[in-house]
């Protein structure tokens, strides 16, 4: 009993003492946000027909949907061109803040709202990697994805060194945009906007910005340390939950696939593989497909294998080194289907889901050889900059009665 004690003892004060995993919230943070930049970015010229007023999917057909489901999009709120170009500008904006971790509690909620705003307006964009972009990018907002791998630690580094040579350090930024997004958040409730949207998206709006508020408060007036151990017991607590939460929904994509792949004859008799890669929606390397399919028994054992790997990694996470070689070989099968497929958008987000899962040990190294290489790259800047070419001396002329005026042979 004193034992059993002792582990619920020490398990209650790892969840409260710490947020746990935060070199894999940052992959996280850095893959989908960075997946979501990318599509963005890719899809400029193509944005009107996807989610502006060009869209096969109308404006009035959205309006219709929208109604019906209650899903939450700002791009509803005016069917102007100025306003989706706003509304589309703002989400590129928040997702390249997001990447570089640039107060990232409040870029998560923007960033969650271009996301919605975007695939709400046209659900039937999308290639199955949207659908797991909406649950992350709920999911991120009660993490603490920037306390690595971002500005906020850069500057949170530095302002506990500037602390600790005595100088008063005063956080401007962050009460200014807090008062300014809390004015456009009144705004919009005043105004009628978020109405019939279903309660999720208001409560995580106005719960962030109260807690944000009352974080910054206690920071500032309390004068003993307790309130301000409390809000960071309270912090860890929601950060492990929706770190939890990712987990559990990658492992509930694996398995729910797998499981239904098991119910499929084609899955079944080894062929499945083959079909897709002979589709013409789904074969920008043709040569390529036909390469990986002209073998029978590679196209089986791969049918075989991608249905074991799915149906059996939510098993293997109490065995490290089982869980690493399967989530090695799923990277791996996303990268293929980038390529042979060409669904780079939905590998992206499949390998930044399965990210949460990588040992601390090697996102360490892979952190610290990514930080040499920005070092080098940096260094060679810098010396290219100050390094300045000698001055040449003056050659002395093969005749010295031709010297010039003031010089000495």
């Amino acid at each position: 009993m004193n034992r059993f004690a002792l582990s619920v003892s020490a398990a209650i004060a790892r969840i409260t003492e710490s947020a746990l995993g935060p070199y894999q919230a940052a992959v996280v943070r850095i893959g989908f946000s960075a997946t979501w930049l990318l599509f963005l970015l890719r899809e400029l010229p193509h944005r009107q027909e996807l989610y502006g007023p060009d869209s096969p999917w109308s404006w009035d057909l959205a309006q219709q949907l929208i109604a019906n489901n209650h899903a939450f999009t700002a791009l509803m709120w005016s069917d102007g061109q100025t306003w989706f170009e706003i509304v589309y500008a703002l989400a590129v904006l928040t997702g390249a803040l997001l990447l570089l971790g640039w107060r990232t509690r409040t870029m998560s909620v923007l960033f969650m709202l271009g996301v919605l705003s975007l695939q709400n307006r046209s659900v039937f964009m999308g290639d199955g990697g949207d659908n797991v972009l909406h649950l992350m990018s709920i999911y991120l907002v009660f993490t603490r994805c920037g306390q690595v791998w971002s500005l906020d630690a850069r500057r949170a580094r530095r302002t506990d060194e500037a602390r600790a040579r005595g100088e008063h350090v005063t956080d401007r930024t962050g009460p200014v945009l807090w008062s300014v997004l809390g004015f456009a958040l009144v705004a919009v409730t005043a105004g009628g906007r978020l109405d019939g949207v279903d309660p999720t998206v208001p409560v995580i709006l106005w719960g962030m910005w109260s807690a944000l508020g009352v974080w910054w408060a206690v920071g500032r007036l309390a004068k003993g340390s307790e309130p301000r151990i409390l809000l960071d017991v309270i912090g860890n607590i929601v950060h492990n939950a929706g770190l939890f939460v990712i987990m559990a929904e990658a492992c509930l994509i694996y398995a729910t696939a797998g499981w239904y792949k098991i119910q499929g004859s084609r899955w079944q008799d080894g062929t499945a593989v083959y079909y897709p890669l002979h589709l013409d929606y789904f074969s920008p390397w043709p040569a390529l497909a036909d390469l990986l399919s002209s073998s029978g028994t590679m196209v089986m054992l791969v049918t075989y294998g991608t249905v074991i790997v799915q149906v059996a990694f939510p098993f293997t996470l109490f065995n490290r080194r089982v869980k690493n070689v399967l989530l090695a070989a799923m990277m791996f099968e996303h990268a293929v289907i980038a390529v042979v497929l060409g669904l780079p958008f939905f590998s992206l987000a499949m390998i930044a889901a399965d990210a949460v899962f990588l040992p601390t040990s090697f996102l360490l190294r892979t952190g610290g050889w990514a930080a040499r290489a920005r070092d080098r790259v940096l260094a060679r800047v810098r010396r290219g900059r100050t390094e300045l070419p000698a001055p040449r001396a003056p050659e002395a002329p093969e005749n010295p009665e031709h010297a010039p005026v003031g010089f000495t042979p």
